[in-house]
């Protein structure tokens, strides 16, 4: 593959974006690359205030960036769902949904509704938006796509469905790629239910940014109080690290280069996949099983209350669709 940059980007005159945490780290750089390109971007941020300010900075060097800042925080169903409602009130077409916001490494936290933060935020939390706003990309004139921002960590998670929220034993790098497993196995899967239910317009993809230098890992040390791990983070950014513009190219890459297809893995194609340019990977094995992504589905469904509507659906090895 060529060394695909903002460069390649197709015009996305017309279109209309959501980012979810857009006013920091990959999604301001992701919300600025749309904007130069003309899109529309809704942005989801937790903090209506720091999105503000994020507009402001993109705005410097983008004076004409049609940017609308909304509220939506990820560890709140509710939060969730008043803003998809709300965006379909006022927008009639979503052309790309990028799933990116997340936690990573942090103390063990509950969101609103109980979840284990990491679990709640970075997987149910976009789980449950993408649901709520499965009918706006269906019925949006043209090709749409939902981008879902996993980890290479990912590669170290498997899914505790005995204790998803930690409640027993809890790790924070576990918990982590444990949530970032669950964003690549609900990319696959609803890639599956989407060509299951003939939906062609709707693809469903995933990518990772490799190891990019964003105000993320501070967040698990700052949290924590350690000293020490802040200061590892900070060195580790400085030396291993690529800008976070240059992690955003995976996202931007998965949302608009014309040769993606739905269910694939984007990621930075350099050094040990933590840097460079993007390019289609393989996931870990544990990422393409197929019983592990319909039970993490089904159990989606329970925990946030949301089924995804396919309209009339096939049956699938026996069973009623979902």
């Amino acid at each position: 593959m060529s060394k695909w940059t903002l460069a390649d980007m197709p015009d996305q005159w017309g279109k209309t974006v959501i980012v979810t945490g857009a006013n920091s780290g990959l999604g301001f750089e992701v919300t600025k690359a749309f904007a130069e390109k003309g899109a529309t971007v809704v942005m989801a941020c937790r903090s209506v205030e720091k999105g503000e300010q994020a507009v402001t900075k993109i705005q410097q060097s983008v004076p004409n960036a049609d940017l609308d800042v909304r509220e939506c925080d990820l560890a709140s169903l509710e939060s969730v769902r008043v803003f998809a409602e709300a965006f379909k009130e006022d927008y009639d077409e979503l052309h790309v949904l990028c799933n990116n916001a997340g936690v990573m490494a942090i103390p063990r936290q509950e969101t609103q509704d109980g979840f284990e933060m990491q679990f709640g935020v970075n997987h149910l939390g976009h789980f449950a938006l993408t649901g709520h706003l499965l009918d706006t990309l269906h019925e949006t004139e043209g090709e749409t796509r939902v981008v879902t921002q996993s980890s290479g960590l990912h590669e170290r998670g498997e899914m505790d469905f005995e204790d998803l929220h930690g409640e027993q034993s809890y790790d924070e790098w576990d918990a982590y790629a444990q949530s970032k497993l669950a964003n690549v196995l609900f990319a696959y899967e609803f890639d599956r239910l989407l060509d299951e239910a003939e939906i062609e317009n709707v693809l469903s993809v995933v990518c990772h940014p490799g190891y990019a230098a964003t105000n993320l890992q501070r967040r698990g040390p700052e949290q924590s109080g350690s000293t020490l791990r802040l200061w590892m983070m900070k060195a580790a950014n400085a030396v291993l690290a690529q800008s976070a513009a240059k992690g955003a190219l995976p996202m931007l890459y998965a949302a608009t280069a014309y040769d993606v297809a739905g269910g694939e893995y984007v990621g930075p194609g350099g050094l040990m996949d933590m840097r460079g340019y993007p390019e289609k990977q393989r996931s870990s094995d544990r990422s393409y099983d197929v019983g592990t992504a319909e039970r993490l589905w089904e159990v989606s469904e329970e925990l946030t209350g949301v089924e995804y509507d396919f309209g009339v659906r096939a049956t699938l090895d026996g069973r009623e669709g979902r």
